[in-house]
């Protein structure tokens, strides 16, 4: 019988911000394998050292004391959502859903690639309506992408 771990939401904390940037770096690559990243992952760990941890809203999903996802909040954004590539489909995505719209019960907006035709479907799920498409000129990867909004 596969058991599996429990698994904790909660705030993350400065000591967590190496631990959170290895799973988006994982998850991107995992997700994303066309698109090309703007920063190096030495840049993006210092991104999530010196912005992302310290400055938004970022909880951590713990699974065994390790860091296993990811969730930023941003005022309304939905700014990142990124699980390891082995805890996909485990209902840790779902639960970070319904905390952000806990925390912002007056509704969302967040950015896919057009691309992930999985997170799309994901957010759609979850009542998030396609309300741009773009052609990627405004964003660093250059990747044309579309904005979700969730309205309560």
């Amino acid at each position: 019988m596969d058991v599996q771990p429990q698994v904790t939401l909660r705030p993350a904390t400065p000591a967590d911000a190496e631990d959170v940037a290895g799973v988006y770096l994982r998850s991107f690559a995992a997700a994303l394998p066309g698109v090309v990243r703007a920063h190096t992952d030495d840049e993006v760990r210092g991104w999530f050292r010196a912005v992302v941890v310290p400055a938004l809203e970022t909880w951590v999903a713990e699974a065994d004391g390790r860091v296993v996802g990811l969730m930023v909040l941003d005022d309304r954004e939905l700014a990142q959502l990124y699980l390891e590539p082995g805890v996909r489909g485990r209902g840790i995505g779902d639960r970070f859903v319904a905390l952000a719209k806990e925390r912002r019960p007056g509704g969302l907006e967040l950015w896919s690639f057009q691309v992930n035709a999985p997170a799309r479907r994901f957010y759609e799920r979850h009542g998030f309506v396609a309300a741009e498409f773009t052609d990627g000129s405004r964003n660093e990867e250059r990747e044309p992408d579309v904005r979700y909004v969730w309205t309560p």
